[in-house]
């Protein structure tokens, strides 16, 4: 095997063609197409260093997929209320950085339904559609809602989570057979089993900062030659050289004949990528 990619490891770049997504391994300025590489035999080694994805310093683990625990502590995007924006404290005056929320928090979010290990409710930024789809391994999603902001998304989030999960289970996702659901049957029965909430919550914003979709469907094809019957997971900083032969990528996880490796996990390692 020869040597493809070296460098500081980041979060596979996506994109859907024609139903298909499509995978790029980011290797510090390097980025290698990785659906040509279907049962080929891989190799990741890492190479001992890991340095903070915002400030560079050299860290011995990383915190939120990628940082140091200083920038962890302080910075915005590694608040709690990105794990959970129905907790957004701007308004407070407490926002790490305001000028960081305004930026990124306040402004058009959509929420969703997908089909990934089941039926889950899920929000993302406007700019991130399809790319929030596929890092999560949805083989289908539908658009329900678009918001004014972050906050404005997590409470309908919040609002939703008692009717359905918001939460992928990743080894289902992995072994594949996922059934096909009704999406738009399924936004129906959400909107009317949470119209009271709703109608709160629109009360509280305005009824234009919560507008109903009509949106078509996107179903999602993924590189994938055989699913694992029993999923493994492979931990690089366990066994610092993983290898086999490459039998699918889906979600952010490469799937090999030794087991599977969510790659975002390890974000800011340096590592070193080999192939045939």
């Amino acid at each position: 095997m020869q040597v493809l990619a070296q460098g500081a490891l980041r979060k596979m770049r996506t994109e859907l063609t024609d139903g298909q997504a499509h995978y790029q391994l980011v290797c510090g300025d390097q980025a290698l197409a990785l659906n040509e590489r279907l049962g080929q035999q891989i190799s990741l080694r890492h190479l001992g260093a890991i340095n903070c994805l915002h400030c560079g310093r050299k860290t011995k683990k990383s915190f939120s997929q990628g940082y140091c625990y200083p920038c962890f502590t302080k910075l915005p995007e590694c608040d709690s209320c990105i794990m959970s924006p129905e907790k957004c404290h701007f308004h407070l005056g407490t926002c790490r950085d305001p000028s960081w929320g305004e930026q990124f928090c306040f402004q058009s979010h959509i929420v969703y339904l997908a089909n990934s290990s089941g039926i889950k409710v899920g929000i993302t930024r406007g700019t991130q559609v399809p790319t929030r789809w596929i890092d999560q391994g949805a083989v289908q999603a539908l658009p329900i809602l678009r918001v004014d902001s972050r906050l404005q998304s997590g409470l309908m989030e919040h609002l939703f989570k008692d009717q359905v999960a918001d939460k992928t289970n990743w080894r289902t996702m992995l072994k594949g057979g996922i059934a096909p659901l009704d999406l738009k049957a399924e936004r129906d029965r959400l909107f009317e089993a949470s119209a009271a909430g709703m109608a709160e919550l629109e009360q509280r914003f305005g009824l234009q900062a919560l507008q109903r979709l009509e949106a078509d469907e996107v179903s999602i094809d993924y590189p994938v030659m055989n699913y694992p019957l029993k999923v493994s997971s492979l931990n690089l900083d366990k066994t610092p050289e993983i290898s086999g032969q490459l039998l699918g990528i889906k979600g952010q996880y490469l799937i090999l004949d030794t087991g599977v490796i969510n790659l975002r996990k390890y974000t800011s390692y340096e590592v070193e990528f080999r192939s045939e």
